[in-house]
Formats: C-alpha cells, sequence, structure tokens
C-alpha cells in the first residue's frame, strides 16, 4: 500500500512539474530570465525562440490584437519592438503615449496573447524613421554630438532610457515581474560608425551598456552589430544570412542570437520592391539553429505603414510589406505558412537541439551535416545542400538521401525528413484589389490655392542660406526661400541655377510656377537649372524646398544638412544675399485638412486653379462596408500628402518613377480605425500636378489561394480560405504536368481530365480542403511512368 501510494505522490508531482514545465514554456507570463552560452533560460528551461517585429506605431491599436494573433498562429514566441523617441518626446519634457503611441497598452495585449516581447529602447534606431528615431530638438542643445562620449547626449538618452525603463517596471512589464519582456537593447548597430568617433566610440558604447545594466530590470541586455558589447550585455546578428556572416557572441558564455533577419527590404521612392522568397528565409534560419543560435527574429514579421512625417529621407509610406503580415495585416502565403512549418518542425526537436552534443562533417564538396545527440539515443540532423544550382545524392548514416539545391533538410530523428527549405508545401495566395468608390465627379471636388510666399511676407530673414532641417525643426517638410532684386539681365529668358542638398525644389518667379528638380536615396543633392521669364524692375523668387523625410543614419548625424546650398541667375551669384524664410505653408498652420479648421480658407470649385502646382484638394466620402482593409488609389496623383479625417495617412510620391518606368507605391493605406460610417473627409496637398477625380477608394483581400505539390513533395495539396470566407470556385485543377504560378498556371502534356470536377466536389463551399496527389484519387493515372503535379487554384468569398 505504501508503495502504491509513493508511486501516486510521485506520478501527481510528475504531472505538477510537467504542467508548470507547460506553463513556463508557453510565454507571456515571465519569470526570472538568464543566460549561458547555449541560449537564453527562462524559468530554468533552455528556448529556443522566434520572434517577430512589429512597431506598434506603424500600426493602429484596433489591429494590434489580430497581428500578434497571426504571429502567435505562424509559430512566433516573442514580438519585438523598437521605442520611438521622437514620437514619444516630440517637445523637450512633453510625452505622448496616446493612441498608437501607446506602448504600455501594446505590451499588455501582447502578454495577454501568451507570447514574449522583446524591448528595443535605442533609443537611437535607425528603423527607416525619420531621424532614425531621435528627437529633433536634441539638435539645438549646446555643445551636443550624438551618440558619442559626449555628456549633454548621454545626459538626455540616459533620462529617456530611465523613463521607458521605469514606466515597464510601473506596469509589471518586465518578465522578472511577472510581465512579457524577457529583452531588452540599447544602441543600436553602433559599431557601423563607432570609428568616427575614434577613443570616444568604445568609451561611448562602454558607458551605454554600463548604463542600461544598471537599470536593473532583471533581464538581460544585447546590443546588435556590437562585437565589443561589454559583458554582460549580448552582441547579435542583423542581416540576411546570419548563419553565414555571424562570427558569433563576443563570449562563450553568450548564446548566439539574431535581432534582424530581414523578411524583405525597406524600398525608397524610385526603387524596386525587394523580393525575397520564403524558401531563402527558411534556408538561413534553419542554417543558424543548426549553428547553435537559438533566437531569431524576423524584421519585420509585419512592416506596417509610415503615417504622416515618420518615414525617414525617401522612404515609401509601405513598409516591409513583403513580410508574412503585410501591410494590411493580411498573411502572405507562402511565406507566413512556409515559415510555420520550419517553426513546428525545430521546435518538434528542441530538447535535443539545446542538450545534445553538436557535431558537424562533410557529406560532399558543397555539403555539410549538421548532427546534434542526446544522452538518450536522440538525434537531430541538418542536411546542407550548398550548391546553388544542382540536387544532389548523399549518405547520411548508410541512407541515400536526395537534397534539392541550396536547400537545408531537417531530420528530426536522423532518418525521416520532414521539413526542407526549398520545398514549399504551404499554399500560395495573391490578394484581390476591389475598386470600391470612384471620385469622378468633378462636382465633389473643391480645391484651395496655396500662397506662394514673398519676400515681403516674410519675417524670418538672413543674409546667407539657412540649412532647411535648421530652420525647419522637423515641423514641417516645406520651408521657402525668398528673394527679391532689379532685373538687370540682357538675355530674354534668362537661366535660374539652384544647388540644393535635398531632397526636392520647386521654383516660382513671380508667382508663377519655374521648374522642379529632386534628388534620391542614393544622392541627395541636385540641381534645379531652368530657363525663366522675368519683368522689367522688380522681381520676386521664391524656392519651396521640400524634405521627404529626414536622414536616419551615419555618423554625426545632428551635422547633416539640406536645401538649398548655391543660386545664381545668369551669372551672378544670390547666395549669399539678403533672403526671406517661411517655415511651412499656409494651409499646413491652419491645419486645414481637419474638420475643425477646413472652412478657414476659402475654396474653390475644382479646375479653377487650371491645375497648376501647390493645390490643395477636398472631398467627402462614405466608408466601405465590410471589414476588409482600405487604401486609396493615388495613381492620378504627383506628390504629396494625404489626410483622411485629419489624420495623415503619410507621403505620396507617385510620379516618381523606378528603372522599369512605375510608381514605387500607388495604394495608400486608410485604417478602418479612421474612418466614420459616412461623410468622411479627404484632403490632398498636390505639389505637383495630379487629378484627383481618377483617386478610386479601393478595398483589399485575400480571394485567390493556390496549391502546388509534386510527388517529390507531400502528398496533398491544403486550401484555406481567410476567415469568414469560403472557396466559391475552382480556377484552375490538372493533376498531371501543368505549369505556371499563382494566377498564370497552364496545362501541360499530360493532364487528367477529372481534375476540375473532383477538386470542386471536395472544396466548394468549404473553408479548407485537402486534395490528395495520387492516381487513385484522380481515378488512374493520366501518364504512366512521368512524375506528376497537382496544382490548384480556387477564388474564396
Amino acid at each position: 500500500m505504501i508503495l502504491v501510494l509513493l508511486c501516486f505522490v510521485l506520478q501527481l508531482m510528475a504531472i505538477i512539474i510537467s504542467v508548470q514545465g507547460q506553463a513556463a514554456a508557453a510565454g507571456g507570463g515571465g519569470g526570472n530570465v538568464t543566460y549561458d552560452g547555449r541560449s537564453l533560460i527562462i524559468n530554468g528551461q533552455h528556448r529556443i525562440l522566434f520572434s517577430g517585429s512589429i512597431h506598434y506605431p506603424r500600426s493602429t491599436p484596433q489591429m494590434w490584437p489580430a497581428l500578434i494573433s497571426k504571429a502567435k498562429e505562424g509559430g512566433l514566441d516573442v514580438i519585438q519592438t523598437y521605442v520611438f523617441w521622437n514620437l514619444h518626446e516630440p517637445v523637450q519634457g512633453q510625452y505622448d503615449f496616446s493612441e498608437r503611441k501607446d506602448i504600455i497598452r501594446f505590451m499588455k495585449e501582447i502578454q495577454a496573447q501568451g507570447l514574449y516581447a522583446t524591448l528595443r529602447i535605442g533609443p537611437f534606431i535607425e528603423a527607416e524613421w525619420t531621424y532614425g528615431g531621435l528627437p529633433f530638438w536634441l539638435h539645438d542643445i549646446p555643445g551636443i554630438v550624438f551618440r558619442s562620449d559626449n555628456q549633454p547626449f548621454k545626459d538626455h538618452m540616459q533620462r529617456f532610457v530611465s523613463k521607458i525603463v521605469n514606466m515597464m517596471k510601473s506596469e509589471k512589464l518586465y518578465a522578472s515581474q511577472g510581465g512579457p519582456i524577457i529583452i531588452s537593447q540599447i544602441e543600436n548597430e553602433y559599431q557601423t560608425i563607432e570609428a568616427a568617433f575614434h577613443e570616444k566610440g568604445p568609451r561611448y558604447v562602454r558607458w551605454a551598456a554600463a548604463m542600461a545594466v544598471s537599470l536593473q530590470t532583471g533581464v538581460p541586455w544585447v546590443m546588435c552589430k556590437q562585437m565589443d558589447a561589454p559583458d554582460p550585455v549580448i552582441n547579435t546578428c542583423n542581416g540576411m544570412q546570419c548563419g553565414e556572416t555571424f562570427a558569433g557572441p563576443n563570449s562563450p558564455n553568450k548564446p548566439s542570437m539574431w535581432t534582424e533577419n530581414w523578411t524583405s527590404f525597406y524600398q525608397a521612392y524610385g526603387g524596386e520592391t525587394y523580393m525575397r522568397s520564403a524558401q531563402d528565409i527558411a534556408f538561413h534560419v534553419a542554417l543558424f539553429i543548426a549553428k547553435n543560435g537559438s533566437y531569431i527574429n524576423y524584421y519585420m514579421y509585419h512592416g506596417g505603414t509610415n503615417f504622416g512625417r515618420t518615414a525617414s529621407a525617401f522612404v515609401i509610406t509601405s513598409y516591409y510589406d513583403q513580410a508574412p503580415l503585410d501591410e494590411y495585416g493580411l498573411i502572405r502565403q507562402p511565406k507566413w505558412g512556409h515559415l510555420k512549418e520550419l517553426h513546428t518542425t525545430i521546435k518538434s526537436c528542441s530538447k535535443t537541439l539545446l542538450n545534445g552534443a553538436h557535431d558537424t562533417f562533410p557529406l560532399g564538396k558543397l555539403q555539410e551535416a549538421y548532427v546534434f545527440r542526446g544522452n538518450s539515443g536522440e538525434c537531430v540532423a541538418f542536411l546542407v545542400n550548398n550548391d546553388m544550382r544542382k540536387d544532389v545524392k548523399v549518405l547520411f548514416q548508410n541512407i541515400s538521401y536526395e537534397l534539392p539545391h541550396k536547400s537545408i533538410s531537417i531530420l528530426p530523428d536522423c532518418k525521416t525528413i520532414t521539413f526542407n527549405t526549398a520545398q514549399v508545401n504551404t499554399q500560395s495566395s495573391t490578394r484581390s484589389v476591389i475598386k470600391n468608390q470612384k471620385f469622378n465627379s468633378i462636382e465633389r471636388w473643391e480645391e484651395y490655392k496655396e500662397t506662394i510666399a514673398t519676400f515681403d511676407k516674410t519675417s524670418l530673414r538672413a543674409k546667407t542660406l539657412l540649412d532647411h532641417m535648421s530652420t525647419t525643426k522637423d515641423t514641417s517638410d516645406y520651408l521657402w526661400y525668398t528673394f527679391r532684386f532689379q532685373n538687370n539681365f540682357s538675355d530674354a529668358q534668362p537661366v535660374i541655377r539652384a544647388r540644393s542638398h535635398g531632397h526636392v525644389l520647386h521654383a516660382y518667379v513671380n508667382g508663377v510656377y519655374a521648374g522642379s528638380a529632386h534628388g534620391n536615396h542614393k544622392n541627395t543633392s541636385f540641381t534645379l537649372e531652368n530657363s525663366v521669364y522675368l519683368r522689367n524692375g522688380t522681381n520676386n523668387v521664391a524656392f519651396l524646398s521640400v524634405t521627404v523625410g529626414l536622414p536616419d543614419s551615419g555618423a554625426y548625424l545632428e551635422r547633416k544638412v539640406a536645401g538649398l546650398h548655391t543660386v545664381r541667375i545668369q551669372h551672378k551669384d544670390f547666395t549669399n544675399y539678403k533672403w526671406g524664410y517661411q517655415v511651412g505653408l499656409l494651409g499646413e498652420k491652419l491645419q486645414i485638412y481637419t474638420d475643425d479648421a477646413t472652412n478657414k480658407v476659402q475654396w474653390n470649385k475644382f479646375g479653377s486653379s487650371t491645375y497648376q502646382p501647390l493645390i490643395w484638394y477636398k472631398t467627402l466620402f462614405d466608408a466601405p462596408s465590410g471589414n476588409d482593409p482600405v487604401a486609396l488609389n493615388l495613381s492620378s496623383m504627383g506628390k504629396g500628402e494625404v489626410w483622411v479625417n485629419g489624420q495623415s495617412i503619410g507621403r505620396y510620391w507617385v510620379s516618381f518613377h523606378t528603372p522599369k518606368g512605375k510608381p514605387s507605391q500607388t495604394r495608400y493605406h486608410i485604417p478602418r480605425s479612421f474612418l466614420r460610417p459616412t461623410g468622411n473627409l479627404l484632403v490632398l496637398l498636390e505639389e505637383e500636378k495630379g487629378y484627383p477625380p481618377r483617386i478610386t477608394l479601393d478595398t483589399i483581400s485575400i480571394r485567390n489561394i493556390c496549391g502546388h505539390v509534386s510527388e517529390s513533395h507531400s502528398s496533398a495539396v491544403q486550401l484555406i480560405c481567410p476567415p469568414k470566407r469560403n472557396i466559391s470556385r475552382i480556377l484552375f485543377a490538372s493533376f498531371g504536368t501543368p505549369v505556371g504560378s499563382c494566377g498564370s498556371y497552364a496545362i501541360g502534356n499530360c493532364h487528367s481530365s477529372t481534375s476540375r470536377a473532383i477538386v470542386e466536389k471536395v472544396c466548394i463551399g468549404k473553408r479548407k480542403c485537402s486534395i490528395f496527389q495520387s492516381n487513385q484519387f484522380f481515378d488512374g493515372d493520366p501518364c504512366p511512368g512521368i512524375p506528376k503535379a497537382l496544382l490548384v487554384e480556387a477564388k474564396c468569398t
């Protein structure tokens, strides 16, 4: 009896320990967080963690729950975000943590969904965010040098970092308090500029690390791309190929961590979209894990939108739209699903990966095996084929395996391949755009012609050309440079030549538009040169200098300049002349894009200004029904900014084309939370010559889904529609040798005539279905002896 009772007690204790372990592993609840040379240790457990960057101000509080939920469903354990100093302290000593800036609410949502958080405080963040996240008022602090062993900068940096840490502590958000935050970051990629500060660079690194550690958060601190990160701060890797490029932790007692695995890349105006495949991401994640990596963060998992004037120089308003969750928060397949399968595979054998003995040996000239063996016979293998072109057969443990080119096969038991990075089994999908409303009724539009500044009406004067950024102090993109002079040129059409450090310049002579020019992301400086008509007597010249975001990186950021540099008309130099300045536009100052102030100016019928540049346009519209994301198609416009109900949805620059002759971005996201059911106020500031009646209001959704399997892949096509949608139509189905890609499939030389009918019977009316790739499923073999594939495309409604 005693023996039976003892067995029962032991079983009960085992169950309790198991439940506690599962609860600790579930995330969100924090606990003791330490680390060793293998991984982070949470509540005594070594962990392999998958993380994803979602930036709270690049979405809305209404979007946060769904974004975090989809990240969790995709197999993530951690949500990572920067802290945006210039968003929270736009004026020195005045803080804002409301609405999209409510970082506490964001952290609590992460915790509520059972995930951990990584807080990258910086407070310099780069992030393609204007001024790298630093508030511009820092620029005017006497004697300041950013990111150096400089007392004024260190004082302000420490004050802000301390404020954020204390806010988190007061809400008990650190894991040491039971909260979700398991890691904090200080500084950001400082090593790239450290040498520019000579001996003050390393001193600053040591100071920043010591300052952060002294705040006693109870969780580890990291510095990314910082090989000289002092103990106990962990140095981490950023990039696309950290399994190949990371030199490793600078101490054997620190784990190998990857803080930014770029799922795509940010896009600048005039630049093409960067497409990174799901296969390439998965390859490098698997390689990093095979080399003892234990923390991988996807940058970005959801990019979102650079609302207002928050994007850095020349960066488009849409941010990392090619991430696993696109700009609108829709799942992007196959990237999301392929990575989910990878996460599931890694987690199924994480115990052996974390505790097993690690060995590496060659399988061929460009092939190798990474093997982890546990004490009780457990075994996990990563079989790597680095050959970019050739599939190969290798022999591993006396078994032959075929490895696709540039791929990694994962064998959780060292026998069976359960995942290959190059073989995508998950479905793919395409976004559908529906034109919900047209704004083609001219009567619906009104316009207001912005006032062209003149020297006489300016109050700020200088006998030289002032720096744009130092003058506007980031309160506006716009700065007027004005002067007047007596015309004594003999030429009928003298040439005006203006050199600018960036980013855009519009010229006006006597109130008449006289040309424009602009730089680009790689070279912000440019020259405007144009023939102009002058009056006999006094002439008024005005240049509208425009920044498209402030720079976000580089040493001595406080010394960066923009705006007019030299001005000449014919042979006369006006650079050191009597200039008048006006910061911003009148429409901006009056905030005519808001409900309360729109009537502060006289709006006229559309077309009154003959479509000349620098015009404000406004109209009203009703919100589309349903819950699909909403976007404005601005393909008929030029350059400017757009507001909906007083909230800026960002800058647009449709006229700046890529080398392929297309705009970098035409659709601009309007979050549903910005909208009212009816009577939404739409206001656009157009710097060039756009045509508003061709604007459309579109809804975005996932309507077409595709599945593809071959004999070397899994045995079935699995199709899943987004929530609240079912498969209504099979657009394409072929069992045989079909060709093409999602949206452009075609029947090949071999095709089962029953393909469509069988798929329709299995799938129509369902949200999800599975179609097996087999002769039996399709009533016979359409082409014996030939390897076959199954391609299906379906519509969800």
